[in-house]
């Protein structure tokens, strides 16, 4: 079956509005191939633009309009040049506040090689599966207030969160999404000196691997995870951990296969995704043509990836396939933009892959 999906688009802050169309052009071309009904797009405030306009940067009649949406394609924000009285309110950055109001307790954040593209390592293919709702951010940890905070102007607190539930849920969807992979899963943990809070996880693990015979269970300390991620990379398949953890890692194993501007992500809920590149908003590139938009375009044709799973829409499935294939043809080809060694800017590039689509 096909569905006619609605998707907000919010263009966020620095290359935003450069990146998110780009990708934004993709998913249309991708979809028309595939014989999907067209996205029907809402344009929606967030970020700097946001705040001068709306008096925030996250308005309330744009949480409105998502709701009503099956998810959507966000920009990078630029958090640290949001105004003193900004900061001052205590306000969560723009894609926190959407991962909470929204439930998108899941973090996806795949690496592997690209044709073309300069890599410090070879034969990568993994997927960190982040839990993106505790752990060791303060943001995500109370109803009330901040879980960071200082008793003294000496001392400063930061509570982490850590609960039965919520890790179940992660490990869970990362033993399904090795079911359909290598049938690997990797835990990362601290269970040697956090021995309650990660024994959670580590618990939980076990209980999912004897319930899924076929997938292999390791589990490694963080520390030493990275050491491995650098040296060998291509000995892991999905790898599952909590919130600071696989911010961390998946930041490093998306530079040693070619670059952060290359790196998709979508968070994801029970109802609801978010497609949103891994990098910043680069600033010192914004409106010059040059901003990478890979990962933008990736983490949307997971989004497509996602929506095709969850309700059975092949065509949704199709063009997120077509999508990840005419990336790697133009960068097969020789074009790229200039972060991984290229000469392409943003819309030719772009350009390039619309051109790619077009000709499967």
């Amino acid at each position: 079956m096909t569905r006619a999906h609605r998707l907000g688009c919010l263009l966020g802050d620095g290359i935003g509005p450069e990146i998110v169309p780009a990708a934004r052009r993709v998913v249309d071309a991708a979809l028309e191939q595939a014989g999907g009904p067209p996205v029907t797009w809402l344009d929606l405030p967030m970020g700097a633009a946001a705040l001068a306009t709306h008096g925030a940067v996250l308005p309330e009649s744009t949480k409105e309009a998502l709701s009503g949406c099956d998810g959507w394609l966000a920009g990078p924000h630029d958090s640290e040049s949001y105004p003193p009285a900004w900061h001052a309110s205590g306000a969560r950055v723009p894609g926190g506040e959407l991962r909470s109001v929204f439930g998108l307790h899941a973090n996806l954040r795949p690496s592997r090689n690209r044709p073309g593209v300069p890599s410090r390592v070879s034969g990568v293919d993994l997927l960190i599966v982040r839990e993106n709702s505790e752990g060791f951010y303060a943001d995500r940890n109370m109803a009330v207030g901040s879980g960071e905070f200082m008793p003294t102007t000496d001392l400063a607190l930061v509570v982490g969160k850590f609960s039965r539930p919520a890790i179940r849920r992660a490990v869970r969807l990362a033993f399904e999404l090795a079911g359909s992979r290598r049938q690997h899963v990797t835990l990362v943990h601290k269970g040697n000196v956090l021995r309650q809070a990660f024994g959670l996880w580590l618990e939980e693990c076990e209980a999912a691997a004897a319930e899924n015979p076929g997938t292999r269970l390791e589990t490694v300390l963080f520390d030493a995870m990275a050491a491995r991620l650098v040296r060998h990379p291509e000995q892991f398949d999905v790898v599952v951990t909590e919130n600071l953890f696989g911010d961390t890692l998946s930041d490093l194993a998306g530079e040693l296969v070619g670059a952060l501007g290359m790196s998709g992500s979508v968070n994801a809920g029970d109802r609801y995704a978010m497609a949103q590149a891994a990098h910043g908003s680069a600033p010192d590139i914004a409106g010059r043509d040059v901003a990478n938009p890979v990962g933008m375009m990736v983490s949307a044709a997971m989004l497509l990836g996602w929506l095709g799973d969850r309700h059975a829409d092949g065509a949704a499935r199709q063009a997120a396939a077509a999508m990840e294939q005419a990336v790697d043809e133009v960068l097969a080809g020789g074009v790229a933009t200039r972060d991984v060694g290229g000469t392409a800017g943003t819309v030719a590039f772009t350009d390039a892959v619309v051109a790619a689509v077009h000709r499967r």
